[in-house]
């Protein structure tokens, strides 16, 4: 059980670990103390073979408002700050061989967009708010843009980095920085649904379909067809491949959706 000091709360229940931001106090900033558990968090739910998908989740009205500032200012005279720390979170989520949901209720600035984009999935309330904040205090979206970029329509991108203004839910979804954006009271129930679907994947294949989606585009397509249809045929070759065909043909749930109800 976690502690109630905790910054990141964890709860697992029918193979979908939740990791909720609860700092509050500072809009659940990006501060050390909170990456450094989210970071343990993340680890340890990659580590339990019990668990299939990841939720980042927050308390409070406010998603995430980015880097703490306080605590950036405070380590000035240091000559590092914190936000150096913000790319092991973001390449721990977008590297994390299982699928990763962020429910997103409320605003998100700055780092916590870059988290957003760093999850496989997001559903967001279409009244949340959302701004890459950066160049108003001085700095630009670097590290975040690792997992932004890739995700945004190019003209959307260049608009709201070089503004930083303000944009809904709807907006997010519409130039690709959040999956869908549904009415506030229909968040949990999406979420849910999306959930539901994401269980029914085989741990392996949902991690080599996470692979997949990050493999670059070849140049050779006859080459690149030669080692997919080899990464296919090891995948139907595989104890879960031939489950999953079994399973099918018998028309039952195969072995790792009756796991969950165990």
């Amino acid at each position: 059980m976690t502690s109630p000091d905790a910054l990141v709360q964890v709860a697992t229940a029918r193979g979908v670990t939740t990791l909720t931001l609860d700092s509050p106090h500072n809009r659940n900033a990006l501060s050390t103390p909170l990456m450094t558990e989210l970071l343990a968090g993340l680890a340890a739910a990659v580590d339990d073979d019990t668990v299939r998908v990841i939720v980042l989740d927050h308390t409070g009205p406010v998603f995430c408002s980015g880097a703490d500032l306080k605590e950036t200012a405070a380590a000035y005279a240091s000559g590092t700050v914190p936000a150096g720390m913000l790319g092991d979170v973001l390449a721990a989520v977008r590297e994390c061989p299982k699928p990763v949901l962020a429910r997103v209720a409320g605003p998100a600035r700055a780092g916590g967009l870059g988290l957003i984009a760093a999850a496989d999935l997001a559903v967001c309330a279409a009244e949340a708010t959302f701004a890459f904040t950066e160049v108003r205090i001085g700095v630009i979206p670097a590290v975040i843009s690792a997992t932004v970029l890739p995700r945004l329509l190019p003209r959307a991108a260049a608009a709201l980095y070089l503004t930083g203004d303000t944009f809904d839910g709807r907006r997010a979804a519409e130039i690709g920085l959040v999956t869908t954006a549904v009415p506030a009271d229909e968040l949990d129930g999406t979420v849910r649904r999306y959930l539901d679907s994401l269980v029914r994947g085989a741990p392996a294949a949902l991690a080599g379909a996470k692979e997949l989606l990050r493999r670059p585009v070849g140049t050779d397509l006859r080459a690149e067809l030669a080692e997919l249809s080899a990464l296919s045929t090891g995948y139907f070759l595989s104890g879960d491949g031939m489950e999953g065909v079994t399973a099918f043909r018998e028309k039952r749930p195969p072995r790792w959706v009756a796991e969950l109800d165990r």
